[in-house]
């Protein structure tokens, strides 16, 4: 891995720490650009309402990096977040019942910071295991 690579996965697993760990939605402003491209939620203000969603139906929620490559100015993340149904989630009233669900993040960076995020996560594995049975 080139110092590059190392540095960018660095700030990635920081910004992960900050944003998702630690709910610290102004993390979104501090480890990303002026002109970041958020593929997956709009916008940098659709990442943060959507982590919002997140935290409200999930508060105790916590993402694990399991695996991370990175390559060039991109790096791939493999997570599992888990957590109990606590709150409204997309119309589903709380359920108790916890989630372990792996996702995806796909950041390319510049200059140390996040310009462009995508993710993916396995939404029919998180429903079936928060739907009430």
């Amino acid at each position: 891995m080139t110092t590059m690579e190392q540095k960018n996965t660095e700030v990635v697993e920081a910004f992960i720490q900050a944003f998702w760990n630690s709910n610290d939605l102004s993390a979104a402003d501090t480890f990303t650009t002026e002109d970041y491209r958020e593929l997956s939620y709009q916008s940098k203000e659709g990442l943060k309402q959507f982590a919002a969603k997140i935290l409200e139906a999930f508060p105790d929620k916590q993402y694990t990096v399991e695996e991370i490559i990175a390559e060039n100015e991109k790096v791939l993340v493999r997570m599992t977040v888990r957590g109990t149904h606590q709150g409204v989630f997309f119309g589903t009233a709380p359920t108790g019942r916890t989630m372990n669900v792996t996702l995806y993040r796909q950041y390319r960076l510049r200059d140390g910071k996040i310009a462009e995020h995508r993710g993916w996560i396995d939404m029919v594995t998180m429903w079936s295991q928060i739907q009430a049975g």
